[in-house]
């Protein structure tokens, strides 16, 4: 095999970057074992990653992840370092800002680019890592991000209860704000999911985590399905304490329609070639269904903690029916809990009108 190598400076160490070739001149990169050690040092791995408070360090991520073809196993090592360097560093553990910082470089690294196999899975884990923060970024409204990470002030809630960044969050938590671009960096949180969303393993990790934000937002809602930090004031016209649920469990019903989206326009242009083989593979990876707790739970978790909470058993009937896993959930959780029938049929039709939309129309 043919090869050249270079230098690249990440984080102000250098790494050796090779390129080679097989017989028939196809070039690939070549991931060096100074990269491989990343997957084993989330330390090193974060640093790595890390563009800096001032994003001076951005290009680090590209040089690392941004390439057409990698040789052998060289692409899920990287999905490894990935998921190494912008993890929490454990249960209960909230995100630091280099590791929220990290998380953003590598969105803006791989958006619009192709995702080369093997790659996917370690990307989706991070968006898993980040599903709050992910799906706060859905497209809707303006773009107010100064920074692409939200320091732990800016989550607590105002005197009415509200915080933009998303309810019932863990104090001392930096949020990643996906939506922050500027002219040296930029991410489309969109296309990169539809990207990653062609791998079935990538795909079961994206929906297990939605699944398991549900499950984790109802247990903290009051038992009329509101939001128990909603602090009504003067100035509140028509707002109450369901107007922020409602918003959130939309959203929510909307991307796992999205979703299911992508695996029909995959099926549709080629990129899945046998649907029936995608969607055992999918089955295989998903880890199961998550069902919300009996009581409230006043509880706040690291956004890292919801999609690695437990499952509660198999999945049960069609996995592929969006709608149906979503109303399990949902129908389950309002008998638990006694939600009065009329509010209970309106959280399922607003998210019934989302799914719909989410898979027709986002």
């Amino acid at each position: 095999m043919l090869g050249t190598a270079f230098v690249v400076l990440v984080a102000g160490v250098a790494v050796v970057v090779a390129v080679t070739g097989d017989e028939d001149g196809e070039k690939c990169h070549e991931v060096p074992a100074s990269v491989r050690a990343l997957a084993d040092d989330p330390a090193a791995a974060t640093k790595a990653l890390d563009p800096g408070d001032e994003l001076d360090r951005i290009s680090s991520a590209t040089h690392l992840l941004a390439h057409g073809a990698v040789c052998g196993d060289g692409a899920r090592v990287l999905g490894r370092v990935v998921d190494a360097g912008t993890r929490a560093t454990g249960p209960g553990k909230p995100h630091t800002a280099a590791q929220a910082r990290s998380a953003y470089a590598v969105a803006a690294a791989l958006s619009g680019e192709e995702i080369p196999a093997g790659l996917a899975p370690g990307v989706a884990r991070m968006l898993a890592e980040y599903v709050v923060d992910v799906g706060r970024d859905d497209g809707f409204g303006g773009n107010d991000a100064t920074s692409p990470v939200a320091l732990p002030n800016e989550a607590l809630p105002d005197k009415n209860g509200y915080t933009e960044l998303g309810r019932f969050l863990a104090p001392d938590e930096v949020h990643t704000r996906f939506e922050y671009d500027d002219f040296d960096a930029d991410t489309d949180m969109k296309s990169l999911v539809a990207e990653v969303a062609e791998d079935p393993e990538a795909f079961a990790v994206l929906y297990d985590a939605e699944r398991a934000n549900l499950a984790a937002y109802l247990e903290r809602l009051t038992d009329e399905g509101g939001d128990p930090d909603f602090r009504p004031s003067p100035a509140d016209r028509g707002s109450g304490p369901t107007a922020w649920p409602d918003n959130d469990l939309q959203d929510l019903a909307g991307r796992v329609g999205t979703l299911m989206k992508h695996r029909a326009n995959h099926t549709r242009d080629g990129t899945i070639s046998d649907l029936d083989a995608f969607d055992r593979s999918v089955r295989e990876h998903t880890r199961g269904t998550f069902r919300p707790a009996e009581k409230q739970l006043k509880t706040r978790l690291p956004v890292g903690d919801i999609a690695a909470r437990p499952v509660a058993g198999p999945v049960r009937g069609d996995l592929m029916d969006g709608r149906e896993q979503l109303f399990t959930v949902l129908d389950r959780w309002a008998e638990q809990r006694h939600v009065p029938g009329r509010r209970a049929a309106a959280m399922r039709q607003l998210m019934d009108d989302f799914y719909v939309r989410g898979l027709w129309l986002r």
